[in-house]
């Protein structure tokens, strides 16, 4: 994805206010867009409910501008994204799920395990990614065992999706899980949640319909039966 945000202005201080109303009057799409990206770029905690709102535009360009603002923004925009999340509005909730996925904050793992059953297969697809890239350090390591379990059952639900894309987005997120099972070990149970990680990833090398998925579940084997 193209960076949208120039880091440059991160250390700016402007008029946050003037930004969003330059966002409310914005009267064509690449007006919104261009608005957009001008607040994102502040990486204010002050533009969160505004970045979230514009995820509920029809505007894809705008959507991926404000998610990537609240991902600069980090860890304060999870409560926000999480208290906001609209119920009815299926490409608002996949740009929340993007976002809070690129994020990784563990507090998220609730509404990111809900929506890998959502009826939106962007929705799923989103979280099936996100439940493999936690900030797995910010997990007690009391937790870790049972948190991992949780998603990989979840994962291998998700590994039948009648959506291929879903079912990628499974394979990439297997492979997040495998990878912490060796930089955040946890007790005795990781031997039993790896074999079960490398049996969904062989199941979707040897079984899927769609080729993409194959071909992207034999890299993740390729990358995590070195380290396991």
């Amino acid at each position: 994805m193209t960076t949208l945000i120039n880091s440059n202005n991160a250390n700016q201080t402007p008029n946050i206010d003037q930004l969003i109303a330059d966002l409310d009057a914005a009267d064509s799409s690449l007006g919104v867009i261009r608005a957009v990206v001008a607040l994102a770029a502040t990486r204010s905690p002050a533009a969160i409910v505004k970045l979230i709102e514009v995820l509920r535009y029809n505007n894809p360009g705008a959507a991926v501008a404000a998610v990537e603002g609240l991902v600069a923004i980090g860890e304060p925009s999870v409560l926000p994204l999480l208290e906001l999340l609209d119920g009815y509005n299926y490409g608002a909730r996949a740009w929340a799920m993007r976002a809070l996925s690129q994020i990784g904050d563990p507090r998220a793992i609730e509404a990111l395990l809900e929506a890998m059953v959502d009826f939106s297969l962007s929705v799923r697809r989103a979280a099936a990614k996100g439940v493999g890239s936690l900030q797995w350090q910010q997990v007690a390591a009391a937790d870790l065992d049972g948190l991992r379990s949780r998603i990989v059952e979840a994962l291998a639900q998700t590994a039948t999706d009648d959506e291929w894309v879903v079912r990628y987005a499974t394979v990439v997120g297997l492979q997040g899980v495998a990878q912490s099972l060796v930089e955040f070990p946890g007790a005795a149970a990781d031997l039993e949640l790896r074999d079960r990680v490398l049996s969904e990833l062989a199941g979707r090398r040897d079984n899927d319909t769609e080729a993409a998925v194959r071909v992207r579940a034999i890299h993740a084997l390729t990358q995590v039966i070195p380290i396991l």
